[in-house]
């Protein structure tokens, strides 16, 4: 409080006292008050509209927040004398000059002394003090949305968005952000068409380019910044995306392109930030689920991440039932931890209920032209299709009394955005997960096959849940 404070309250005391006294300024004798007001404070807001339009759609993204800063302070210096001067100096040319030095003094030293933030700051946002020293700084940029950096942890790489890991080629991130992708083209009979919400470090929407239906993917992201550096430093996990010549970049704000696009897809993935950042909320509303519904194609698939860590049992019961509102048939699918149970899911939603035959998927597999998309799933830990299923956590129908109560995120109240800022500093996801698993039966309205593979499949449920319930 004191240091929001002594940041905050000396700087809006003195901008509040500078309207007035331009009114004194401007002010003449038999001048019409009314007018008078008006006219300064058209100029005050139209000067307020244009320094946010320059300072953050140009000169933050070009010199960074810091320059900016030592900008607005010498500007500040210069319509002081532009003031002062004109007045002072016909009258009085010594005060004037004094005025001019005394300005120049105290703005050269306040510019030169505003410092620059830390990167480990601008990497790890409220982590910084946990954070330093830990991880090499590769890269810090400052884009006109968001600031962005790159980091590597011991041998594992880091992109972070406004202070946040967002994703890494860590062996549980790489393994949700490949699944997130590969698991609907799979299970799709013929996807052609995908929408990508949120480039990232481009891995899920790379994981598309090697599946031989799909002829278009289309990724809006609203930080231009992020493409171009995360294939830099991300390109050979991302299998270049940005370069395929099936890629199709929107830079546009998510919900602002999927309503107003009137194309539509077979398979739409959605990776926010988490909810608990402000406006990300908007992302998983009733009515944004109800829009991306109504841009799938007939047979179309839909999938959705959920953290499960630094939030709260409410929070993913809300995401969770604000979902399944829209898709009742949906499903989860889990990135287990075997140390710490589930650490994050992803949702996915379809058209009209899906049945999934092992045998079929495993053959699609084992095609020369899918050869990629197991090397792919490979690298992540799951070798066929008993692997890659064995994943499933849980079904819609099975959890309607685990999520009875639960809030419905709507537009209209973003009741989530509250929610999941209560839960920020939790780390509760075994618990959660553990909770969610209590409901989860074989799915045998939904996985069908051989006797074989089915049994291949119960054992490997089984051995799941063996080793996380042996965790103390």
């Amino acid at each position: 409080m004191l240091r929001a404070t002594a940041a905050i309250l000396p700087a809006a005391l003195l901008w509040g006292a500078s309207f007035p006294l331009a009114l004194a300024a401007a002010a003449a004798r038999d001048d019409d008050p009314a007018r008078l007001v008006g006219s300064v404070y058209a100029a005050n807001t139209g000067g307020a509209i244009l320094g946010a339009l320059v300072f953050s759609m140009l000169l933050i993204p070009r010199v960074g927040t810091l320059q900016s800063q030592r900008i607005l302070i010498v500007l500040s210096a210069v319509s002081a004398l532009c003031v002062l001067l004109p007045v002072v100096w016909p009258r009085r040319p010594r005060l004037g000059a004094l005025c001019l030095l005394a300005s120049v003094g105290i703005a050269g030293p306040l510019a030169w002394s505003v410092p620059a933030i830390p990167d480990q700051l601008t990497a790890y946002g409220r982590r910084f003090l946990t954070t330093t020293g830990k991880s090499e700084i590769l890269y810090v940029a400052e884009g006109l949305n968001s600031t962005i950096a790159v980091s590597k942890w011991d041998d594992i790489l880091q992109f972070h968005v406004s202070g946040k890991v967002e994703a890494s080629t860590g062996a549980y991130d790489m393994r949700l952000q490949r699944t997130l992708g590969h698991m609907p083209a799979l299970l799709h009979p013929q996807p052609r068409s995908v929408l990508v919400v949120g480039f990232g470090a481009g891995v899920t929407a790379g994981s598309f380019t090697l599946h031989p239906d799909v002829q278009r993917i289309v990724i809006c992201e609203i930080e231009p910044l992020i493409p171009p550096v995360a294939t830099r430093y991300f390109g050979q996990e991302n299998y270049h995306v940005l370069n395929d010549p099936r890629t199709e970049m929107v830079y546009d704000d998510a919900r602002h392109y999927v309503l107003t696009t009137s194309e539509k897809f077979d398979i739409i993935t959605s990776d926010p930030i988490h909810p608990w950042v402000k406006g990300s909320a908007t992302l998983y509303t009733k009515e944004y689920f109800q829009m991306v519904k109504s841009h799938l194609n007939p047979g179309g698939m839909v999938t959705q991440w959920v953290p499960l860590y630094e939030t709260d049992l409410d929070t993913v019961k809300s995401v969770m039932a604000t979902f399944f509102d829209v898709f009742p048939t949906g499903t989860i699918w889990a990135n287990e931890d075997l140390l710490e149970g589930g650490y994050d899911v992803f949702l996915l939603g379809q058209t009209a209920p899906m049945i999934i035959d092992i045998d079929a998927l495993q053959r699609r597999l084992d095609r020369p032209e899918y050869a990629r998309v197991a090397e792919s799933l490979r690298g992540v830990g799951l070798r066929s299709a008993v692997d890659l299923l064995s994943i499933y956590a849980a079904q819609a129908p099975d959890l309607i009394s685990w999520l009875s109560g639960a809030e419905i995120n709507r537009d209209r109240n973003l009741r989530l955005q509250y929610l999941a800022g209560l839960g920020v500093n939790n780390y509760l996801q075994a618990m959660i997960y553990d909770q969610m698993l209590l409901y989860r039966q074989f799915p045998v309205n939904l996985i069908v096959g051989s006797d074989q593979q089915v049994q291949n499949l119960r054992r490997k449920f089984a051995t799941a849940r063996q080793a996380s319930d042996s965790v103390p």
